[in-house]
């Protein structure tokens, strides 16, 4: 990995845990490391993803829409949501 695709990460990554309140993990890209996730917030660990266009379809589905569904065979729903969304529905006590 570059410096620049790393500084881009640990900057998500920053962005991501003031978001939600809470903290960067330390080496959390850090080869074999026992730290995973790249942030620890609201009891979960979270992990995050960016790339420059690579999340575009996502996008596209989500588009006029609260949240998105995706499901691959054999394997669990994965839902996804602007951020300001959840936060909503984290202050509505659901």
């Amino acid at each position: 990995m570059g410096r620049a695709q790393r500084d881009k990460g640990a900057r998500a990554e920053r962005q991501l845990a003031k978001l939600l309140g809470g903290e960067r993990v330390p080496l959390s890209g850090a080869a074999g490391g026992s730290y995973t996730g790249d942030v620890m917030a609201l009891g979960l660990r979270w992990e995050a993803k960016v790339r420059g266009d690579g999340f575009k379809q996502l996008y596209g589905w989500l588009e006029g829409r609260d949240a998105l569904a995706v499901k691959a065979d054999r394997s669990e729903w994965l839902v996804i949501m602007p951020i300001q969304t959840f936060l909503g529905l984290l202050d509505k006590g659901m």
